[in-house]
């Protein structure tokens, strides 16, 4: 059975897609709000599957899908993954961005066996930062459940802080139209990764010299504690 369902945006109304192949074994709502200052966070892939799959684990080297999402964005590859595992899928590909004190909720039913909720998504500005739940179980008794989710460091590029591209592979943040609390023309916070597994973001370092200095993020703007970002799930 395929169903089209949409995260509603809070104050904007964005489309999203959701796959789904099985019978349904568990109804849920999912909220997702933005607890940053200043961060965007890029469309946002919630999805159910079996416990014995993951999108990422921290400690471990980051999938090329994963380093996608992170460094650009983009949730093509780890969307593909999920429906060939069979997993429910609940994604906004082509919705805006998520911005501070934002929110964005959406339901979908899920399929038996697909026990454990995953949600992900790139925080901008940074260089392949994202929020990440990493198989989460779901209840399953009725009631409305909370989970706050920490920033993490996909390890796959070093945190230069400076506007680039966004591609994988290319050093860099992508700079939509959206953002335009950033400078440019930064030499540069570091040139290398300590760490080249999924860890806990370290978090902006930023300046404020928007017209040079080593970052292009704004240090008043773009600096955040954990956690990002709080997930609602209301199990119907």
């Amino acid at each position: 059975m395929n169903k089209l369902n949409k995260f509603t945006k809070i104050c904007t109304a964005c489309t999203l897609v959701f796959a789904s192949h099985h019978s349904f074994a568990a109804d849920l709502t999912i909220e997702i709000q933005n607890l940053t200052q200043g961060m965007h966070f890029t469309p946002i892939a919630a999805v159910a599957h079996t416990p014995d799959t993951s999108l990422f684990e921290v400690g471990e080297e980051a999938s090329p899908e994963i380093q996608e999402m992170a460094e650009g964005g983009s949730l093509a590859g780890l969307t593909a993954i999920a429906t060939s595992i069979s997993a429910d899928v609940l994604a906004e590909p082509t919705a805006g961005p998520l911005g501070p004190t934002e929110s964005v909720s959406g339901s979908f039913m899920t399929a038996d066996g697909n026990t454990v909720l995953s949600v992900v998504a790139m925080i901008l500005p940074t260089n392949d930062g994202f929020i990440g739940l990493d198989n989460w179980t779901i209840p399953t008794e009725a009631g409305i459940y909370i989970v706050y989710l920490d920033a993490y460091d996909a390890g796959t590029e070093a945190n230069d802080e400076l506007v680039g591209g966004g591609a994988s592979g290319t050093p860099g943040f992508p700079v939509p139209p959206f953002l335009t609390t950033v400078s440019a023309g930064g030499s540069g916070v570091t040139a290398v990764s300590g760490n080249a597994n999924v860890h806990i973001h370290p978090g902006n370092i930023g300046d404020d010299d928007a017209a040079g200095g080593t970052s292009d993020v704004t240090n008043s703007i773009h600096r955040w504690l954990n956690p990002v970002a709080k997930v609602t799930v209301t199990v119907n």
